[in-house]
């Protein structure tokens, strides 16, 4: 499983309300919550974010709430993963449910700059930043985890395992 894609970096303690405001929490449609996703800290980043770019983040990316609107938010503006120094844990868990694959990398998250193209091989366990010319290594996905994601997240898994 590979994704690449541009880079766009926030920094610490991101919190799920930066991710999606409160005020939006009154809809589940994807697409309503992608474009507010982002907006306190970076007006129109959903409107810039592309197809299969990838968010860079420091610290606890992720913290604050446990709602999946964050992770479906992030998701549904055409990001395929993100990478963090760290995540919050309900996040974390949050994130593959919804099929939102996230790495933690602390090199490759305080490395990366705003645009540089990385490559993530989740087989392999590799973080690759292309404009750099750097590499990391990551603990390689379990298959189950590799499932989820391919799957489209814990429900759409389910279903297909017949189980739901």
């Amino acid at each position: 499983m590979i994704i690449e894609g541009k880079t766009w970096k926030f920094g610490d303690n991101i919190d799920t309300d930066i991710i999606i405001p409160a005020r939006y929490l009154n809809t589940s449609d994807p697409k309503e919550l992608a474009r507010h996703c982002m907006e306190g800290i970076r007006p129109g980043f959903a409107q810039e974010a592309s197809e299969g770019d990838i968010m860079i983040a420091g610290r606890n990316f992720g913290c604050g709430s446990s709602r999946e609107h964050a992770p479906i938010a992030i998701k549904a503006t055409g990001i395929k993963a993100v990478v963090a120094k760290s995540f919050a844990r309900i996040f974390y868990r949050n994130a593959f449910n919804i099929g939102l694959p996230i790495v933690e990398c602390e090199g490759a998250a305080e490395t990366a700059k705003e645009g540089d193209i990385l490559k993530i091989d989740l087989d392999k366990g590799e973080i690759l930043n292309l404009t750099q010319n750097l590499k990391f290594k990551i603990p390689p996905l379990p298959e189950f985890m590799k499932e989820l994601i391919a799957d489209g997240g814990l429900i759409p898994h389910l279903a297909k395992k017949g189980s739901y």
